[in-house]
């Protein structure tokens, strides 16, 4: 009874966490008004989209989470410096490709997150996945061998959040 009226009145308690402290931080400000205004929106949101948002996998895997979130940050750190090079080299030679990365994940959320990391991450773009959700087309700005960067993204990315999410 009491976890159905929790479900009711706060469906997804992360996202409203991470929604009052993301607002507090833009507003930049910790006013009475700014606060209650953080825990409605923090409140009403979730609720109000409740329809729109999949279900998250269960973490199984939560040390590895925060090891995979470290390295995503330490590889955008990386891959940043990497396309300055190759950017303001004065003549460069990039060797721009699409590429098809075969997916072993099915969780919808699993595959946003890859797609996302793989986003964030400069040089790389995902630009879609295919309709049958088993392969994802990937833009990397500069590649000598498609094949490495298919088996570095699996393995690096990829299999870490099977992992993580245990799917």
């Amino acid at each position: 009874m009491i976890a159905a009226l929790r479900q009711k009145i706060l469906p997804h308690p992360l996202l409203s966490g991470v929604l009052l402290v993301l607002w507090l931080l833009l507003t930049n400000s910790l006013t009475l008004a700014q606060g209650l205004l953080a825990v409605l929106l923090a409140g009403w949101l979730p609720v109000l989209l409740s329809e729109f948002l999949a279900p998250l996998p269960t973490i199984k895997k939560p040390l590895l989470l925060l090891r995979f979130f470290l390295l995503v940050l330490w590889d955008i750190a990386v891959a940043n410096v990497q396309v300055a090079v190759l950017v303001l080299k004065p003549n460069r030679l990039l060797q721009p490709a699409f590429i098809e990365l075969p997916l072993a994940a099915r969780d919808d959320f699993v595959i946003a997150v890859l797609m996302s990391v793989i986003t964030l991450t400069p040089g790389t773009l995902a630009v879609g996945l295919s309709d049958d959700g088993e392969h994802l087309t990937i833009h990397a700005l500069h590649t000598d061998d498609p094949a490495l960067l298919i088996m570095q993204l699996k393995q690096r990315y990829e299999q870490p959040l099977l992992e993580i999410f245990a799917c």
